[in-house]
């Protein structure tokens, strides 16, 4: 019997900043040429769909473009306090707000408004959905909203291939097979994966083959 996919709680690191352009769009045209041409501020933007869709990687390219500009992006955190001078506010993983972190949330709209902030934010659910006080929900639900369509197979490989290439790490076909047989094919927990791949070959100064992969699991991630 096939092996469940496995999800690995791995660090982040040694990736470029997202950005609009290293986006694979695959059925997400729409989105991301409202993303591209968001005039702030304006309505709330708000995206949903799977985990490893790409939506945090939408989130921080649109914020990428405003702190490049010269202007402030703020992500979301319980009990930060939303600046004046910020020209964009970020909000993910919405459905895992708790109370409290949902008041601020929905004190982050009252402040945006007054301020003139845009808010972008980002959840598995559509808004309707949300587990979430009315109040919040309605606000995130208020201006476009978006579902963010997972990537195909092919495509998957496609993004892992050019972030390996970028690594200067080749990934032989085997190696491909054998991680998309293998693993979640959430994008999230691929790109961790090939983190924590990257520097083990380093670190023992060998090519990137199956047994390694295994041998990195042995010693690392048992399984």
């Amino acid at each position: 019997m096939a092996a469940s996919p496995i999800q690995l709680p791995l660090p982040l690191g040694g990736r470029a900043a997202p950005t609009f352009d290293d986006f694979l769009v695959g059925d997400n045209v729409a989105v991301l040429a409202h993303l591209r041409g968001l005039q702030m501020p304006g309505a709330p933007v708000y995206l949903w769909g799977p985990p490893g869709c790409g939506k945090s990687h939408l989130l921080q390219a649109l914020a990428g473009g405003v702190r490049r500009a010269g202007q402030l992006a703020c992500d979301f955190e319980p009990g930060r306090v939303l600046p004046a001078d910020a020209t964009l506010a970020l909000i993910d993983d919405a459905e895992t707000l708790d109370d409290a972190a949902q008041a601020d949330a929905f004190r982050w709209f009252v402040d945006a408004a007054t301020a003139g902030v845009q808010i972008a934010a980002a959840g598995r659910l559509p808004p309707v959905d949300l587990p979430l006080r009315e109040d919040l929900r309605t606000r995130l639900g208020w201006g476009p909203t978006f579902a963010v369509q997972p990537l195909g197979e092919a495509q998957v490989r496609a993004v892992l291939r050019r972030e390996a290439d970028r690594r200067g790490i080749f990934l032989a076909d085997e190696v491909m097979d054998y991680v998309m047989a293998r693993f979640t094919r959430d994008l999230r927990h691929l790109m961790q994966l090939l983190d924590h791949l990257d520097r083990f070959a380093l670190a023992r100064s060998r090519h990137v083959t199956v047994p390694l992969v295994r041998q990195m699991l042995d010693e690392n991630l048992p399984l």
